[in-house]
């Protein structure tokens, strides 16, 4: 049959990123507790297509992506850019999935279990001189005003917000030691089951741990830079506040690539 794709197009305009979109499908993740999760993404793959090229391949990025949806560790991730590059002559190869990662989480007094959902993320890219991969973990949370808390005398309004981090891999890091160390950082973590002793006992450690926006990313900062693991990584947290028709919002960001070649860059001007 004829292959109107690989015909010549001679607009000479090359394109960044040609290939499907929002395409659901279920896959296998690694899990902490119970060494496989089976969940179901959202998946976007995309290619560079050269000026010559009419048109990409379609077809090839969902079978590419079926040989390896039983086993998207970062190895396998970057792996399976690898083939879609290949397998479509490009010089990039791009993908993110979008899913919902569930964990087993006790409540804080009584013990009792339920399933949390976290909305998470992978990144990745993968062309002849560089690889990348980047995790996202979006975690909900509470945090407690300290301005209220300094200026009322009956309490002090609080709110949930959601505190996204994301994080450039370059070895392996638990998505659930991710998840846990942006809790501890907020007024308090959120459950999907309380009774009324876990809820006693949230309300009042929200209360003797009060929060702004700015303050949860600086606890995350601190914490994700402390590992030494992680030379890129950014942190945002948005509050839906109880109190405004609006919502509180701070980001922060490190990148030591970047700022390693802005400091030989000044040397090199010395």
């Amino acid at each position: 049959m004829v292959d109107v794709q690989s015909m010549k197009d001679e607009r000479q305009i090359p394109l960044q990123k040609v290939g499907v979109k929002g395409v659901r499908y279920p896959i296998v993740l690694k899990d902490k507790s119970s060494q496989v999760q089976h969940t179901t993404a959202v998946v976007n793959l995309y290619a560079d297509l050269p000026h010559d090229f009419k048109g990409t391949h379609m077809s090839r990025f969902i079978e590419v992506f079926e040989q390896y949806r039983s086993d998207l560790s970062m190895p396998r991730f970057l792996k399976m850019l690898e083939s879609i590059r290949t397998q479509l002559k490009a010089e990039t190869a791009y993908s993110d999935l979008h899913f919902p990662y569930f964990i087993q989480k006790a409540a804080p007094v009584t013990g009792q279990v339920a399933m949390m959902s976290y909305d998470c993320s992978y990144e990745g890219m993968v062309s002849s001189t560089e690889r990348k991969f980047v995790v996202g973990v979006s975690v909900p949370v509470q945090t407690l005003c300290p301005c209220s808390k300094a200026i009322s005398r009956y309490g002090a309004h609080n709110q949930r917000g959601i505190v996204t981090l994301k994080v450039t891999m370059d070895s392996f890091y638990w998505i659930e030691d991710l998840i846990a160390l942006v809790e501890d950082s907020a007024s308090s973590g959120v459950y999907t089951l309380l009774k009324r002793e876990d809820e006693k006992f949230v309300t009042e450690m929200a209360y003797d741990r009060p929060r702004f926006v700015e303050d949860v990313v600086r606890e995350v900062y601190l914490r994700v830079d402390a590992l030494h693991k992680f030379s890129q990584f950014t942190v945002e947290a948005e509050n839906f506040e109880s109190i405004h028709n609006h919502s509180a919002y701070a980001f922060v960001e490190k990148n030591d690539l970047e700022n390693s070649m802005e400091n030989n860059k000044e040397s090199s001007n010395v």
